[in-house]
């Protein structure tokens, strides 16, 4: 009977956190917020051409880097949108503060600091992405200003009062983007950052569609590997969920202790260690670094030097030193983000405390070089899986001769996969959270009486 009543009790406690005020607010400021987001990706900068620089890059041979801008940013690139750079400069920024911590003492020592401390991180972070702006801004202007349009026109008025314009609405159009991301995660559901790069790829995805179908009623595309990268696409979604879900279950042994009269501990249980334990970081974030100097070597392919021009041809998707330096920078970012978010000598000291061992490891030092040894193994085999499936869309790129199929690539399938993934499990968690503070409540309530 008692527990009758208390599973009942739970079903409607269930019942109403899913229909519970908080999280319909939160769900209806996120969904408003990414309409704005939308809404800003079609305002234009002052003075562009947009349907001029449109056909320009696709028209251009060598638009690879405005393609990957456009895809993180959801078409406002090709349509010249005040948000054109998207919020590649707050993750690049985010990138340098990290590393920053690791290297240099004070900031290592604000990290540690707690909340004060990450909020002087957050402070200096923004300045930075404010920096990395405006210098991304500049050399973005100049070089559309530069473009030849294929008949009309794509900067009317040339000269420095068009760069200072476009410098202002892209810095102010960035600056934007991260304080609406930060608003996101604080008022809304999931990661404001993660969120909006998920809705920019998003977004892409029907001009994609349309693109891929399109060259294979043209011929361009021959159906045989039209077929093969939508089953290739399909067979990524499967392949990303089933890693990301993947574990690696360290056992645990809980020593009996005598508490009062009662003997208590004895249990067995165990650590999960995912094997992606970064999730989506790498990949977002070697993306965004390469994006920087990418942009500038491009706006110097002009110059008379010939390895300029050569450094700035190589360094575009698709091409072989772009794709070994996109692998480089996953894989260090794959191990770097995951020292950050597990450590192992603090989870043996933890479970030292507890009275908790490994089977046949000693606890302490023994316990921490094994978790690192796993940890190590895992990490490896998380790096070349978020490689592999990173890469799929620059060997496409090889096949089709242009950047087309990109959108099928891995990059963009394991953003919206992870991204997605978390944004349910966050959904749930605060649906359980809710639950348990009413069960609580209620409790009390009861205690009271």
């Amino acid at each position: 009977m008692a527990t009758a009543k208390l599973s009942n009790q739970v079903k409607s406690q269930a019942a109403k956190a899913q229909t519970s005020p908080e999280l319909k607010q939160r769900l209806m400021f996120l969904i408003l917020a990414l309409l704005v987001y939308r809404v800003l990706a079609h305002v234009p900068v002052p003075g562009v051409n947009a349907a001029a620089l449109a056909q320009s890059l696709q028209n251009s041979a060598g638009s690879g880097l405005f393609a990957m801008m456009n895809l993180f940013s959801g078409g406002a690139m090709s349509r010249a949108s005040i948000i054109a750079l998207g919020i590649t400069p707050y993750i690049s920024a985010s990138i340098v503060m990290q590393l920053a911590g690791v290297v240099v003492p004070s900031l290592h020592a604000l990290q540690k600091e707690g909340g004060a401390g990450r909020r002087k991180m957050t402070q200096y972070t923004r300045y930075l992405t404010l920096a990395l702006a405006i210098v991304q801004s500049y050399f973005i202007a100049s070089q559309i200003q530069g473009m030849q349009g294929m008949g009309d026109t794509i900067v009317p008025n040339p000269g420095w009062g068009f760069v200072g314009v476009a410098m202002v609405s892209l810095v102010t159009g960035t600056m934007f983007l991260m304080w609406l991301g930060e608003q996101i995660t604080e008022r809304g559901l999931g990661n404001g950052i993660s969120i909006i790069i998920f809705a920019g790829i998003v977004a892409s995805l029907p001009t994609g569609v349309y693109s891929l179908f399109s060259g294979m009623g043209s011929g361009q595309i021959s159906p045989l590997l039209g077929l093969g990268i939508i089953l290739a696409a399909i067979g990524v979604v499967f392949f990303v969920v089933f890693v990301e879900r993947g574990q690696r279950k360290i056992p645990i042994n809980y020593a009996k202790r005598q508490v009062g009269n009662r003997m208590m501990g004895g249990q067995s249980s165990f650590l999960p260690l995912k094997v992606n334990m970064s999730g989506v970081i790498p990949a977002i974030f070697g993306s965004s670094i390469l994006l920087l100097p990418a942009t500038i070597m491009n706006f110097f392919s002009s110059s008379n030097l010939l390895w300029v021009k050569d450094l700035t041809a190589q360094l575009v998707p698709g091409r072989p030193l772009y794709m070994t330096l996109y692998a480089a920078s996953i894989i260090f970012f794959a191990f770097f983000y995951t020292a950050l978010v597990f450590n192992s000598r603090e989870t043996a000291d933890n479970l030292k405390k507890q009275g908790a061992v490994v089977p046949g490891i000693r606890p302490g030092e023994q316990t921490t070089r094994y978790m690192d040894k796993i940890l190590t193994r895992l990490t490896l085999t998380g790096a070349l899986y978020l490689t592999l499936v990173c890469l799929l869309p620059e060997f496409f790129m090889m096949a089709l001769g242009s950047s087309s199929g990109m959108i099928f690539g891995g990059t963009s399938i394991l953003i919206i996969v992870v991204v997605a993934m978390d944004f349910m499990a966050q959904v749930q968690a605060f649906m359980m959270s809710q639950q348990y503070e009413s069960l609580m409540r209620k409790a009390n309530f009861k205690g009271l009486k």
